[in-house]
């Protein structure tokens, strides 16, 4: 089966608060002005039949919630550790959810601040309060992962929002050790002479310190939450097949051994759900070309329970290259297609969405997105299913039926006159609208065109009823 056959898919965008890269657009807006921007880019990923947001909320040992570890993030306010006025994280997860959109909290586990200066960091922050936790490398502030300290940190920021908010997943993005720079060394010597006892070299401590954070924090929220999906999206490439036999055949930054991120055997351990590689070069580039790296990838998600979706390079668009091509996405998503092992896409990012340069977005959606899709319900998940609506009655383009106290309600429409009782075609998925909802207006009908409606019930992880009785209705004038 061609993913693009699949009944489920992700379709995700990411949506980034470090720097006020997407959301919100500056620091100090009113309340007002913060929340009708996040609703805009909500709306806009319905727009183009999305199904899933990855918010950042934690970009810089920071909070988009109300913390018990650590302050305020000074992208909300303008400064660290003064308070919005609201939760933004109840916020921004209930409006995803009106709207059918998944909702995934995105942390960046070690960074600390994308500036030097340890003094705009808030007087209690854990950064403050731990300077022997904290090293500078290049412009940036950084936790230590060495530390056990560091790591039951992170995992307690995690779980207490997984225990506090109705999130779908927990993301982490590429940032663990951070990035090497030229000529200079991540500074944890003293750290690997602790606590590195055993292992025959730095960088295998420093992988096993990432692998014991990952481990950590999967079991963590499975054990809270065994629904509530924990994903990472990863630099695209694991190792070159020069240094690995198991690696792709690539000439590239290799994760593995830059940052110390063995995504392949969270994989193959199950400690994710899962994995977002970001792809981001085109289709031909010589040191990494995007076809080979997603063979590479489908083949370390089969056989696994891990989910592959594949990160794309929106704001890659019109920059020169093969990127000026307003095709170059939409030729990614027709190879995805053809690995079943792929069940999704995510764009990076919200505002690069918004923009469309060259046409891209617009060209997604007519080849690729034309029709909403449901998301995937993950592979922990049991497979009991909610209750069916009822009473579906279908009249002058107007849709209504008997709720059953559903997260959200599926609306099929079917382009023919149907048996009643029949199945719904994934494919006839018109739109899913929030579980307090129980009448649709179909503007989109044409007029003297008939039509067969079913509805289904969804709950909160995505498990689908059977459908309603079809409903006939030949659309009139509208």
């Amino acid at each position: 089966m061609a993913r693009s056959d699949a009944a489920r898919q992700t379709r995700a965008m990411w949506i980034v608060s470090v720097g006020n890269g997407d959301w919100p657009s500056k620091p100090g807006l009113p309340v007002a002005k913060q929340q009708a921007e996040y609703r805009a880019l909500l709306d806009l990923a319905v727009r183009r039949n999305l199904n899933t947001v990855y918010v950042q909320i934690r970009p810089s040992a920071d909070a988009f919630y109300p913390s018990p570890y650590e302050p305020w993030s000074r992208y909300l306010t303008g400064k660290q550790g003064k308070a919005p006025g609201y939760d933004p994280l109840r916020f921004l997860v209930d409006e995803a959810h009106k709207r059918g959109l998944e909702f995934h909290a995105w942390f960046n586990p070690y960074r600390v601040s994308t500036g030097p200066n340890r003094k705009s960091l808030a007087p209690g922050n854990p950064a403050r309060r731990h300077p022997d936790w904290v090293y500078r490398y290049g412009d940036a502030l950084w936790y230590d992962p060495g530390l056990p300290q560091v790591r039951d940190l992170v995992a307690k920021v995690v779980l207490d929002v997984v225990r506090k908010y109705d999130i779908d997943g927990v993301h982490f993005d590429d940032y663990f050790y951070p990035y090497p720079l030229p000529g200079k060394e991540f500074p944890d010597k003293p750290t690997f002479k602790k606590y590195g006892a055993g292992f025959k070299n730095r960088a295998d401590w420093r992988r096993h310190n990432v692998d014991t954070l990952v481990q950590t924090v999967s079991a963590g929220i499975h054990q809270a939450k065994p629904w509530v999906r924990f994903g990472i999206s990863p630099f695209g490439v694991w190792r070159n097949r020069s240094d690995d036999p198991n690696g792709s055949a690539t000439h590239a930054l290799q994760s593995y051994d830059d940052i110390y991120a063995d995504t392949r055997k969270w994989i193959k351990s199950g400690w994710i759900d899962y994995a977002v590689p970001q792809l981001y070069w085109p289709i031909g580039f010589g040191a990494a070309d995007y076809r080979t790296l997603v063979a590479w990838w489908a083949r370390q998600v089969t056989g696994t329970h891990v989910q592959l979706i594949i990160g794309q390079a929106a704001y890659q668009v019109g920059h020169g290259g093969p990127w000026n091509a307003p095709a170059e996405l939409s030729r990614h998503l027709t190879i995805d297609a053809k690995y079943p092992q792929v069940t999704g896409e995510a764009i990076f990012s919200a505002t690069d969405l918004k923009q469309d340069r060259r046409g891209f977005a617009s060209r997604l959606a007519r080849d690729h997105f034309g029709r909403p899709v449901l998301a995937p319900v993950s592979p922990r998940t049991a497979a009991a299913r909610p209750s069916a609506p009822s009473r579906l009655q279908a009249e002058d383009r107007r849709l209504t039926w008997q709720g059953t106290g559903a997260a959200a309600y599926a609306v099929y429409r079917s382009p023919a006159k149907g048996p009643a009782c029949a199945a719904p075609d994934p494919h006839d998925l018109l739109m899913v609208v929030p579980g307090t909802t129980h009448q649709i207006t179909d503007h989109s009908a044409k007029s003297g065109q008939v039509y067969t409606y079913y509805v289904t019930a969804l709950d909160s992880r995505h498990r689908q009823s059977p459908p309603t009785r079809g409903a006939q209705m030949t659309a009139r004038g509208g």
